[in-house]
């Protein structure tokens, strides 16, 4: 059986902190899946070997790129005419289905708003004229048969869009801030996601429920499906050689990766007189100068460093420095908060003795003092004691190193969770078959049906085409990774 081509819809690709889309994208095509990547915006620069041996062209959108953080007129009059083309053919071929959704995108706009007495939202605009383009580009292609997005706003907005231009069905994978933040999906834009959409991915078991108990009409739409880890590149370190302890943690400098209370953990280790360094990996962000700054007040400038991302590749040996891996997750005043942070797992599977906290689905993954240790949120006294623990404990590591990276090996190996997705695409496609959401007690129920033998891979990296540019992955220069 071969497998149609799917139509993956992201706001930007490759990107730092999302670098499980690209294991995703990349592990599929080893089953014998065909993608046509559509991007709003590029990513960032690689030398990531997978983005480098992905084999699916990429398309980015025609948008002129100094517009993309001008308000909406200046972007409407930059932007208008680099689609209209696309919209006047998608027009001309179906009149009036293309009508039809440019009615309920304005229909929307007014609707969503929070008051009847402000503007309408001018966002739906932006996606519809951004689904028209790929609309018309998935029409051309004549092989593209499901459209698939990956975050539940923005690109999921245009997938709804172009599904409906197209008469194509679409699914999503709904992850984080995205479910829990109501101003990515005002009034009932999430309910109308769901209703229409084939099936939903989610990456934890917590956000499944979530989502089942917000829209139990449709709970049987929802799946589960961890991102998993590559269980053959995170390895365990054969010697440590650290002579003082590394508490390692990773992340974009956001408010929910908790980074300000592993800084004051990290006072009080040392107050307690605790011989360690902290290294804090990951890209600038919104908290960047608020972390900074913390560090320069309590004096920790010699304790603890901060460092850029790194490749995955880059990734691997850096956690074979780490004596322990931390990261204070918590949920912000938004609402905002992580899924299972891929870190978590990755460090587990390289057999790091974890800390973190009880918040969302990082449950799932850690169980306390079996394979790794649990604080309450926003608690630094009590990750201090469990960092301070595991320091003078190195018996306790052990035992929870290897029972943490048999819990990957169980349920987050990556290429038996991917079986789970690609088991969903086929349903999707094929009657008779059964899409019942996988459960806690046999997490690849639907992955355990046959899989299509893979399709033989090329060789060489397909070049990724743009209107009036190719770029190739593996010309950039590197893709970092946060989660």
């Amino acid at each position: 059986m071969s497998h149609p081509t799917i139509a993956y819809f992201l706001k930007g690709f490759p990107r730092n902190s999302e670098a499980f889309i690209t294991n995703e994208i990349h592990e599929l095509e080893a089953l014998g899946f065909h993608f046509k990547i559509f991007s709003a915006f590029p990513g960032e620069a690689t030398t990531s070997l997978v983005a480098q041996n992905i084999q699916s062209p990429v398309m980015y959108l025609p948008e002129d790129p100094s517009t993309i953080d001008s308000s909406f007129w200046p972007w409407l009059k930059a932007n208008l005419p680099r689609y209209y083309l696309a919209h006047l053919h998608l027009f001309r071929q179906r009149p009036v289905r293309y009508l039809k959704v440019l009615v309920e995108a304005i229909w929307l706009s007014f609707s969503l708003r929070r008051t009847w007495g402000i503007e309408p939202k001018k966002s739906m605009y932006k996606e519809f004229l951004r689904a028209g383009f790929i609309g018309d580009q998935v029409l051309k292609s004549k092989s593209i048969r499901h459209l698939h997005a990956h975050f539940c706003h923005g690109a999921t907005t245009m997938a709804m869009f172009a599904s409906s231009l197209t008469g194509i069905p679409f699914s999503f994978t709904a992850h984080a801030k995205d479910i829990y933040l109501p101003k990515l999906n005002p009034g009932n834009l999430l309910s109308i996601k769901l209703r229409r959409t084939r099936f939903v991915a989610t990456c934890t078991e917590f956000n499944q429920e979530h989502l089942q108990r917000l829209f139990p009409h449709d709970s049987a739409k929802v799946h589960r499906v961890y991102h998993g880890v590559d269980t053959e590149r995170f390895l365990p370190a054969s010697v440590h050689h650290s002579d003082v302890p590394l508490i390692l943690s990773i992340g974009r400098h956001v408010k929910k990766k908790g980074f300000s209370f592993l800084i004051q953990a990290c006072e009080m280790l040392r107050d307690r007189g605790q011989r360690f360094h902290c290294v804090i990996l990951g890209e600038p962000d919104e908290d960047t100068s608020q972390i900074h700054q913390l560090i320069q007040t309590l004096n920790l400038e010699e304790i603890i460093t901060l460092e850029p991302g790194v490749s995955q590749d880059d990734l691997r040996q850096i956690y074979h420095r780490a004596t322990i891996f931390a990261l204070a997750c918590h949920i912000v005043d938004s609402g905002d908060r992580d899924g299972i942070p891929n870190v978590l797992a990755e460090a587990m599977a390289a057999e790091i003795p974890v800390v973190s906290t009880s918040v969302s689905g990082i449950p799932e993954l850690i169980t306390h003092r079996h394979n790794g240790l649990l604080v309450p949120q926003k608690n630094p006294d009590a990750l201090a004691d469990a960092l301070e623990e595991l320091l003078m404990n190195p018996a306790l590591r052990t035992e929870l190193t290897k029972a943490g990276r048999e819990r990957i090996l169980q349920i987050f190996d990556a290429r038996s969770n991917i079986k789970a997705l690609a088991r969903l695409f086929q349903c999707a496609h094929s009657e008779g078959f059964d899409l019942t959401p996988l459960t806690s007690e046999n997490p690849f129920a639907s992955a355990n049906r046959p899989i299509s033998p893979p399709a033989s891979r090329p060789q060489s990296v397909r070049s990724a085409d743009k209107p009036d540019s190719s770029h190739h992955l593996g010309s950039r220069n590197k893709l970092t990774v946060s989660s």
